[in-house]
């Protein structure tokens, strides 16, 4: 089996925002050698996440408006009783989730006709890992 690993620092501008990866996911799979497999996509904070969706803005602002609306920044969280401010970005992690895992068909990824890959950050602002790593023959 073979296998190859990448790590992706963001340090976002925003505080919110959702970054399209699916190119660097693809990049990784090609140097990979890999024809069949899956490659892992995963968010090595607790306040970021991944998902797959459609790369529309109005999409985009809509995921963000549904995550506030269920999560909201609130200065009443229990966790900001540690010293954070930030137990909304852990609750949006817990929707979005952390990572997901895509088929490598052929040689490629195997997404959907619109699938595109996101990496999305809840607290950024200050410099953040991701990692990708592809398994397969």
């Amino acid at each position: 089996m073979k296998s190859k690993t990448a790590y992706l620092t963001f340090n976002t501008r925003k505080h919110r925002e959702y970054i399209n990866i699916t190119d660097k996911v693809e990049e990784l799979v090609a140097q990979s050698g890999i024809a069949e497999g899956m490659v892992l996509v995963s968010a090595m904070h607790i306040t970021a996440g991944v998902f797959i969706n459609d790369a529309e803005s109005g999409l985009l602002q809509d995921i963000d408006d549904w995550l506030e609306h269920l999560a909201p920044f609130k200065a009443d969280y229990r966790h900001h009783a540690t010293g954070e401010t930030n137990g909304d970005s852990h609750l949006k992690n817990l929707l979005v989730h952390h990572e997901v895992i895509i088929p490598i068909t052929a040689g490629r990824l195997d997404l959907g006709p619109w699938q595109q890959v996101f990496y999305a950050e809840f607290d950024g602002q200050r410099p953040k890992r991701l990692v990708i790593k592809a398994l397969g023959e």
